[in-house]
């Protein structure tokens, strides 16, 4: 049994009650949210028990991290490395987004060794394999398509980026659209080159029902995969953009009805002025569902900082409704990422999260904020470290006086304002 149906019957699972735990919420807040698919729990009921995360309204921001094999670079061991990384500095939940070298064993390594939620992205295998064995991604089949997923579920992933929410429709508003970026979504354009090619709809959205069938069977968590994202503040909510969010919200509907976890994957490139805009429009056209964010990056301009350009406008989209947020490190847009990148990425968007977690008033950050303060004005250097987003970050910094700090040093401001309140 799903978790939704689950819910909807009233019955509390092992992972509602980890997700209540750990968000200090009541059970029933959990199932409640989980029976109207406003929380999804992606959790493959063949999986091994992991760290639940609960994403959803009322939960606090979670935070994904990317990992992966590619053409380029192949080397699983140096991918192991990085989920190691990614899980210490604290993602919520990891995606193994390979495209090269042995995706099979990559996936198996990610599945052995990952304490977090799994996703993937089926067709990116589907795809490179399509290559083998046709010679073309353009030949690939539907068969090829939906055995990819099935494979996947069957070997215990959680969640999975499918990019059903593109049609001819969104094609065609996309042609129309004068976009200055076309597809960035490396599935969106495998799947849009396909269906030009073949003059054929796309069979993820086409047949539909089927693929739900999979991922009922397995309980995974369908991420319906943004393939018409703005690749540029340019081309932020443009026709095509609407188009693919009309369709998700569409699918939504479906995958609820039928007893499947949902949420829904959004931009991309946002100017900040366009980014509560968008959050509202997706909240509206997809019934709540959760909102995982690929970003968003708040310029174009900032090559080697985009874990900051993605961590303002994650913040800001994370105030105004978004619940998952994807990191993206200093390497986007300039190749592929090393240990550090993804230490950044991760950091960058746990701030980003947080940030985002005192706007919409959540306690325990509220909390937390409160006692960092506190720890500050009292001069309590492990409380502050404990309470740091990044503690390893102190390291030699840690080096101070007995009752003051190295910044202000004997004259510091807080101390001496404590004084005169008679605080200290």
């Amino acid at each position: 049994m799903t978790q939704v149906l689950a819910a909807r019957m009233g019955k509390i699972t092992a992972e509602m009650e980890m997700v209540a735990d750990r968000e200090g919420l009541s059970v029933e807040f959990i199932r409640a949210g989980v029976a109207s698919g406003k929380i999804v729990i992606p959790k493959n009921k063949l999986r091994k028990p992991v760290n639940a995360c609960g994403i959803g309204q009322g939960l606090r921001i979670k935070v994904n991290a990317l990992i992966g094999t590619s053409s380029e670079r192949d080397r699983i061991a140096m991918e192991e490395k990085k989920l190691a990384v990614a899980e210490a500095a604290g993602c919520d939940a990891l995606m193994d987004l390979s495209t090269g070298g042995d995706i099979d064993g990559m996936r198996k390594m990610t599945m052995a060794k990952a304490g977090v939620p799994l996703g993937s992205v089926p067709i990116y295998q589907a795809a490179i394999e399509a290559i083998e064995k046709h010679g073309a991604i353009v030949d690939m089949t539907a068969e090829d398509m939906f055995a990819s997923v099935e494979k996947q579920a069957a070997e215990g992933i959680d969640f999975m980026a499918i990019h059903c929410a593109l049609n001819f429709d969104v094609i065609r508003r996309l042609q129309a659209s004068g976009r200055v970026t076309d597809v960035v979504s490396r599935g969106g354009a495998f799947l849009t080159g396909w269906m030009l090619h073949n003059q054929k709809e796309n069979p993820l959205y086409q047949q539909f029902d089927r693929l739900l069938a999979i991922l009922k069977e397995y309980d995974v968590t369908l991420s319906l995969g943004d393939s018409i994202r703005p690749g540029s503040t340019a081309d932020s909510l443009d026709g095509a953009q609407l188009q693919g969010m009309i369709i998700a919200g569409e699918l939504v509907a479906r995958s609820q009805a039928a007893g499947v976890q949902v949420m829904v994957e959004g931009p991309g490139h946002v100017p900040m002025h366009h980014v509560e805009s968008t959050m509202l429009l997706q909240k509206r056209l997809c019934n709540g569902a959760p909102y995982f964010i690929l970003g968003t990056l708040a310029t174009d301009v900032a090559p080697g900082y985009d874990h900051i350009t993605s961590a303002i406008g994650g913040a800001l989209a994370g105030a105004a409704g978004a619940d998952f947020l994807c990191y993206v490190t200093p390497a986007e847009h300039l190749g592929l990422p090393t240990e550090e990148d993804v230490k950044d990425g991760v950091i960058a968007a746990r701030i980003a999260a947080h940030a985002a977690d005192l706007a919409r008033g959540d306690k325990r950050a509220l909390e937390r904020d409160l006692q960092m303060a506190r720890a500050r004005v009292a001069l309590d250097y492990d409380r502050q470290i404990g309470l740091s987003i990044d503690p390893p970050k102190w390291g030699d910094k840690k080096h101070h006086g007995q009752d003051h700090c190295c910044t202000c040093g004997k004259e510091c401001a807080a101390q001496i304002a404590a004084r005169y309140f008679g605080i200290s």
